[in-house]
């Protein structure tokens, strides 16, 4: 009988590819459901067999335990199983809670019952064995590429048959628009997560993401591959249209040529996989203004006005060239937002010189505000590419005096102006618009909110909030309907009408 356990240890372990430990420990769980079902009593048992003879033998198992301890939700306590510190010391004055106590009992045979339940628990401890398999062998691959063939095909997900037992899932927000297999289809698709939890397919893959968009072109691209070139970026719209951004730092080699091939054949490759889609190749530029105009072909840039401050870039084209430069659906701009990360707008130069002059006329006024200076001096500032006063207050003197008709006189007085400028701005920060005052905080229909909100806008108290008009409130706080703003002046006004009904009826009694 001993030789009969590791017969089927060696054969099962040969057959399954999982290890002898693993089919050891399934024959040795499957007896001591054998031997449980021998005893009417909840008993535990334990079985261990020798490694080498296949010899076994069985214990009865209690565990020591604290009578005082909490039972968990769904734990049932089993005195067949369990001792007691005080039971447990009678059996052996070493044992403490925690410790298991043990009795050598008579072992069942490995016949036909304990046989079929070590193939029911061999075929579950396989099962898990080949899972933990996968996982393994699949978790250092997340961001690659795997083949396979179409094991199954419904209307949200393709199920893949990768080989050696290992199954993949493609659902459908990762398949491109319009696409579908066939069972027995090859498929390539990118390897996006390795899930151990699932009871179905534990390995995700995709074919809309950008990264699988860069690990073809690994490998249709020898010098990609090579790192002779990079990939700096990529940008899709699954299916329908990509933009890749691409450099090397080798100058003998074309990088955008490289990577479109010859006649356009890599390009096409990585193309075809991706059901049609049409991807433009253009060159990496570390100039953002740059990068943009290249990310923007097939349309030409006529002109680029870039804004730091709100990583935003006014994009000027030609009028004929305007909608290829938007492109379907808004498509070609926003593909190439993203590839650069900057948000773009698309206008033509007429449009553009006009936004441009509304921007300087923002700023001439403002300096006439804010400096005291005429018309004239305010349109020099703005043409020499000041902005703001800050940057008057604080850009270097040499700047300044480089501008032709400046003299030291003229700078100095300039940058005090702007300094007092930003001083008395900041005052008025620190100090606020105004607090509300305690009548308009506890007014009824008021809240919190909206009274600061009130406040700043010069209405601090109920009197203020009563000499307004509807409009007014309105205006002020957008979310008021006219009603709601009228039910809150004429609460406001509360205090008047009790005034005047106090005033009549003192004249009455006079």
């Amino acid at each position: 009988m001993n030789k009969e356990v590791l017969m089927v240890v060696e054969s099962v372990s040969h057959e399954k590819g999982v290890s002898k430990d693993v089919i050891f420990g399934a024959i040795e769980l499957a007896l001591a459901m054998a031997t449980k079902k021998r005893y009417r009593e909840d008993a535990e048992f334990r079985v261990s067999i020798d490694r080498e003879s296949g010899a076994y033998e069985t214990f009865r198992c209690w565990e020591v335990i604290d009578p005082e301890r909490e039972l968990e939700e769904d734990e049932e306590s089993n005195p067949d199983a369990e001792l007691s510190p005080q039971e447990a010391s009678e059996k052996d004055p070493n044992l403490s809670i925690g410790d298991v106590y043990e009795i050598p009992v008579e072992s069942v045979e490995f016949g036909r019952i304990a046989a079929q339940t070590a193939k029911q628990v061999i075929v579950q401890k396989v099962r898990e064995a080949e899972r933990a398999q996968i996982v393994n062998e699949y978790l250092p691959r997340v961001g690659e590429l795997v083949s396979g063939t179409v094991k199954k095909a419904s209307r949200d997900t393709v199920i893949i048959d990768l080989g050696n037992n290992a199954e993949a899932i493609l659902r459908r927000e990762h398949l491109i628009p319009r696409e579908s297999f066939r069972v027995g289809d090859r498929i390539r698709a990118l390897l996006i997560d390795v899930d151990p939890e699932n009871r179905g397919p534990q390995l995700i893959l995709t074919r809309t993401s950008s990264e699988m968009l860069i690990e073809l072109f690994k490998i249709e691209v020898p010098e990609i591959a090579e790192d002779v070139i990079e990939i700096r970026g990529a940008a899709r719209d699954p299916g329908s249209r990509a933009k890749i951004a691409v450099r090397t730092n080798d100058g003998r080699i074309d990088a955008v040529g490289a990577c479109v091939g010859m006649r356009g054949s890599r390009v096409q490759a990585v193309s075809g996989e991706l059901a049609g889609e049409k991807i433009d190749v253009v060159p990496w530029d570390e100039n953002p203004a740059q990068l943009a105009i290249n990310a923007m072909s097939p349309a030409e840039v006529q002109s680029i006005i870039v804004d730091e401050e709100t990583h935003t870039m006014d994009i000027a084209v030609e009028e004929d060239n305007l909608a290829q430069a938007i492109g379907r659906g808004g498509q070609n701009v926003r593909l190439a937002s993203e590839l650069t990360g900057w948000s773009l707008k698309v206008m033509t130069e007429e449009d553009a010189a006009q936004k441009q002059e509304e921007e300087a006329q923002r700023y001439i006024q403002g300096f006439m505000e804010m400096l005291s200076v005429d018309e004239g001096l305010a349109i020099v500032l703005v043409e020499e590419g000041f902005t703001s006063v800050d940057e008057i207050a604080y850009v270097p003197i040499e700047e300044m005096l480089a501008i032709e008709g400046f003299d030291e006189e003229t700078v100095d007085e300039l940058r005090n102006r702007a300094k007092d400028a930003l001083l008395t701005k900041e005052i008025a920060s620190e100090a606020g618009s105004g607090t509300p005052q305690e009548d308009l905080l506890g007014m009824e229909g008021m809240t919190r909110e909206l009274a600061f909100r009130l406040a700043d806008a010069g209405v601090t108290t109920m009197e203020d909030l009563a000499e307004l008009a509807i409009a007014d409130l309105v205006e002020i706080e957008e979310t008021l309907s006219e009603t709601e703003a009228g039910e809150l002046i004429m609460t406001a006004r509360a205090p008047w009408f009790e005034e005047s009904e106090d005033d009549a009826a003192e004249g009455t009694n006079d």
